[in-house]
């Protein structure tokens, strides 16, 4: 914050310079020095030479320092003018500071009360040094000024607090009553008066809540959380009234708990209110909606929607048109609520009738509800490995953070390679032929068929995979084009990279094979649904820098830029694989299949291939074993009975 702005809360307010009033009778060395010092200071100074000139002066511009000579008492008495300074409405939060002269060796110290008897705020014994003048303004400045700005600048909320139409009240640590507003007033039916000064305990409650409803909001509030739910108040007429209430914790000096804030609002059937659309309404809402629906699919070309088409319908429009109004007024007028609030608002009602113990566990569980990542996990312990706790946190979050504006630029790889690759599956080398083999055994070692394959082991374990689950079949593309698609992705692998290579990439493919074929896994799918696997596990790290997409964003790399610093490599991948295989037709493995079913195999492997982002790895496992869960167990129970 600079030294123009002033915080106050979460509130900033700018403020003016600081403006000085010296009250110096006559020039000396020492009013001399208060004039250098607020030159250092920056602060904006002006001087007086009678008391009356004095006030009328600090009528004008209101400064938040006066500095008084008290030195020479036969030109003005200062407690005096400190006086008359002090009537004055505007003098509040003023700083007044006596200038009084160094005492003798043997002189006793003088009594400060009297100063602050007159209405001075502090004492300054003289020192012409301008280093020592400026010592005390600059600490005035950072004490009494900076505190009297956050106390002017309060009057501004509670200028809002006094129009506010909700009630608030605000109370001491203790649930002494320090403030209500006027519509909290009005709401209770008591005077301000009544209430200020007396706890809470003291004002008749309402017998309709249940018995430990005040034990469990303390329990919650003491705990520095806040409070939200439904609270029934007696007014001061004895009435019962029904209120929606947030209590918030206020934290003060020394990170304890200062003030209570109690926001409260009369819970009216209206607010709860679902506005329901009768039989008419609903049968003009139908016809709206259809009418609007042939017209947008009559004529697919461009304007061909006109007035025509609407005039058409003769003098039914205007009724046409009247009926619309009304039902779209009715739309605008429903409640429409998410899912997770009617979750909510359940737990809060059960809350009411709940017990201690069950209140708390169910504001832990409103706690999690209302976080924006339900399916993203968190380390329960950081002490057991905290390398592994690192390591796990850092694939959690996304982690970007800008550190420098070097860019990295990574080309692509477009060698094709020189290694000889089988015609068909019967042209494979023997041994080579027999590793793959075992390739449906977990077991199936990888670096075993990277070192036989000379680094391409993808285009093998592909051709084997692929033809065992019918691939080329379902695509209606040659063995060939399956082969030259498989070489194409397996050349565009960095085989300097010593994790994202081509072997990962075959090691990822044996891994999704090896699930497909499980009956649990082939009983949820279908045919499109395996070959999308299969094709999104061999291009799911295509073109891999070696780098992660933390780096790239931190370097501010092409790839960043282009995508938004949002999945950039798992989107390059996905976009590039596409990019590759359309490019060639000897290699385009989707040329020869049905337009709608390219589209709904291109949307499923650009899905999985996105979703092998690592921040949202832990999300998609917490859906996984949430969606199976319940439908496995239900398959259990049937199965015992």
């Amino acid at each position: 914050v600079s030294a123009t702005e002033e915080c106050v809360g979460p509130m900033r307010l700018t403020k003016e310079p600081i403006q000085v009033l010296l009250v110096f009778a006559k020039e000396d060395s020492q009013s001399d020095a208060f004039w250098w010092a607020c030159d250092r200071a920056g602060f904006r100074c002006n001087i007086a030479r009678t008391p009356e000139s004095a006030v009328e002066c600090f009528l004008d511009k209101h400064h938040e320092i006066i500095v008084i000579d008290g030195r020479h008492l036969r030109y003005f008495e200062p407690e005096a003018i400190c006086r008359m300074i002090r009537a004055t409405k505007h003098s509040e939060n003023t700083v007044i500071l006596a200038v009084v002269p160094q005492k003798l060796p043997d002189q006793e110290e003088p009594s400060v009360l009297p100063l602050l008897c007159a209405g001075f705020s502090r004492r300054f014994v003289e020192n012409s040094s301008v280093s020592a003048c400026y010592n005390e303004l600059i600490q005035i400045e950072h004490g009494e000024v900076r505190c009297q700005f956050k106390l002017r600048a309060c009057n501004s909320v509670f200028t809002a607090l006094e129009h506010c139409q909700e009630a608030v009240e605000i109370t001491s640590e203790d649930h002494i009553i320090q403030y209500v507003n006027p519509a909290f007033e009005r709401m209770m039916g008591y005077h301000r008066g009544e209430l200020i000064g007396k706890e809470l305990t003291e004002l008749p409650k309402s017998d309709k809540n249940r018995a430990d409803l005040l034990d469990t909001i303390n329990t919650c509030i003491k705990k520095g959380k806040e409070w939200q739910g439904i609270y029934f108040a007696r007014k001061k007429s004895g009435d019962n009234i029904q209120q929606q209430v947030k209590i918030l914790p206020v934290i003060g000096q020394g990170g304890k708990i200062r003030h209570f804030v109690a926001i409260k609002r009369a819970n009216t059937d209206n607010n709860n209110q679902v506005f329901k659309i009768n039989k008419e309404d609903r049968c003009s809402v139908d016809h709206t909606q259809s009418e609007c629906h042939s017209l947008r699919h009559r004529d697919r070309r461009k304007d061909s929607i006109d007035a025509r088409s609407v005039g058409s319908r003769g003098s039914d429009a205007p009724s046409l048109q009247n009926r619309r109004y009304s039902s779209v007024a009715r739309i605008h007028s429903m409640t429409i609520e998410a899912p997770i609030t009617k979750v909510i608002n359940i737990i809060n009602a059960a809350q009411e009738s709940s017990p201690v113990t069950v209140a708390e566990a169910l504001d832990r569980v409103l706690e999690i509800l209302r976080t924006t990542e339900l399916y993203s996990p968190q380390l329960a312990s950081k002490e057991d490995d905290p390398h592994t706790s690192d390591l796990v946190g850092g694939l959690m979050s996304d982690g970007l953070r800008r550190l420098s504006g070097n860019e990295y630029i990574f080309s692509k790889n477009m060698s094709q390679s020189q290694l000889a690759i089988p015609v068909t599956l019967k042209d494979v080398p023997p041994s080579i032929a027999e590793m793959l083999n075992d390739e449906e055994r977990w077991e199936f070692n990888i670096l075993d068929l990277e070192a036989a394959t000379h680094k391409r082991p993808l285009t093998y374990l592909g051709l084997k995979i692929f033809t065992s689950f019918g691939v080329c079949d379902f695509l209606n593309c040659s063995e060939a084009t399956l082969r030259s698609w498989l070489q194409l992705m397996e050349a565009n692998y960095h085989s300097s990279n010593s994790y994202h290579n081509s072997t990962h990439a075959a090691d990822v493919l044996h891994a999704t094979a090896y699930f497909l074929r499980k009956e649990r896994v082939k009983s949820s799918l279908d045919q499109l649904d395996e070959v999308a696997a299969l094709i999104a596990a061999t291009v799911h790290d295509v073109d891999h820098p070696g780098r992660t997409n933390s780096f790239l964003c931190n370097a501010g790399s092409e790839l960043a830029i282009l995508y938004n610093d949002t999945a950039v490599l798992e989107s390059h991948h996905a976009a590039l694989a596409f990019q590759l295989t359309i490019h060639d037709s000897k290699s385009n493995i989707f040329k020869n299949i049905d337009r709608n079913q390219f589209r709904t195999l291109r949307q499923a492997i650009i899905d999985m291939v996105l979703a092998t982002e690592m921040t949202r790895h832990f999300e998609h496992v917490s859906k996984f074993v949430n969606s199976i869960n319940k439908p496995m167990a239900a398959i259990e129970e049937t199965s015992m009975s």
